[in-house]
């Protein structure tokens, strides 16, 4: 029997290289039985004529069958031929790799590395379950007393005790100081005029407004009178459309007068006066102390009358609206005339 004649490679090759040359060799053959497969599909498509762009004879039954075993015959053997090459297949993975000699040992390593930093400190582990109550140590030495603390609250003040006898009444003491004057209180009414004096005759003019509680005069008009209590003379005229007085008899003539006021806004005090219109004369005011609240302001004046006729009023020299006091009368004014 003779021996299998294996041929010389050069250069050689080695296990895993032929291993890998199987595997391509094997590839190839299945790449062959495509191709196989394929004709074989061909063939079948062209007796049915079914292949594009071809056209022949129509074939028979006979020719059919006849294709039909050529076909079965040749897919026979393409299966015969894929159970071998799955069989080289299988072999060729399986087989085992020899090893070959151990190679000699290396050169020892490097000198070991320093030693790693220290990792952080872990998270605290849960508390323990808390150990049994030891036995009650000795009783130890009674302490120093300690500082007072401070006094308590005064407490409440106790029931009024008994009246005592009264004493004997002691010496006077000394006189106080005078207290200081009071404010001027408000004049009083006009009395009833007195009989006629001898060597001498009085007659004039009384005004008074009585319908203005709680009203106003603004600055620099006229107070309206608005009641002539009496007017026994032909020489003094009181025009009250206008609160003008006219004096047509030269003379020597008291003026008297009162007004209840209630502030002036932010004003701090009231003024109020005879204005002397036309005839000649200066203009009398009186004005009331700061700062002003409520109070009654009075004023007079001696007016001698050289011209006539000489026209008088009595205005708010304030510099402000003023308002009326809410008394029944608001304001009077007595002319007197002396001859």
């Amino acid at each position: 029997m003779s021996q299998p004649n294996f041929p010389s490679i050069s250069p050689p090759i080695s296990r895993e290289d032929a291993i890998n040359q199987i595997l391509a060799s094997i590839a190839m053959e299945e790449l062959g039985l495509s191709h196989v497969i394929n004709a074989e599909g061909e063939k079948l498509q062209y007796i049915l004529g079914t292949i594009p762009g071809l056209s022949g004879p129509p074939a028979t039954v006979t020719d059919v069958l006849e294709v039909n075993e050529s076909v079965r015959d040749v897919l026979n053997s393409t299966v015969q031929t894929q159970m071998f090459l799955n069989a080289k297949l299988q072999n060729a993975l399986s087989s085992s790799v020899l090893p070959g000699p151990t190679g000699p040992t290396g050169p020892a390593g490097g000198p070991t590395g320093p030693t790693g930093a220290t990792g952080e400190v872990g998270p605290t582990g849960p508390t323990g379950a808390t150990g049994e109550v030891g036995p009650t140590g000795p009783t130890g030495a009674t302490g120093e007393v300690g500082p007072t603390g401070p006094t308590g609250a005064t407490g409440e003040v106790g029931p009024t005790g008994p009246t005592g006898a009264t004493g004997e009444v002691g010496p006077t003491g000394p006189t106080g100081a005078t207290g200081e004057v009071g404010p001027t209180g408000p004049t009083g009414a006009t009395g009833e005029v007195g009989p006629t004096g001898p060597g001498s005759e009085l007659s004039g003019l009384q005004v008074q407004l009585q319908g203005s509680s709680g009203g106003t005069v603004a600055d620099g008009t006229n107070v309206l009178f608005d009641t002539v209590i009496n007017a026994p003379t032909a020489n003094i005229v009181y025009n009250a459309g206008i609160g003008n007085f006219f004096i047509t008899q030269p003379g020597n003539y008291y003026i008297s007068w009162w007004i209840n006021t209630d502030g002036a806004g932010a004003e701090t005090t009231v003024s109020f006066g005879i204005r002397v219109i036309s005839g000649g004369g200066p203009t009398i005011l009186s004005s009331s102390p700061a700062p002003v609240t409520t109070l009654q302001l009075s004023g007079s004046a001696l007016l001698t009358v050289t011209t006539i006729p000489t026209v008088f009023s009595f205005f708010n020299d304030s510099g402000a609206t003023v308002n009326y006091g809410t008394s029944p009368i608001q304001a009077n004014l007595t002319i007197i005339e002396v001859t």
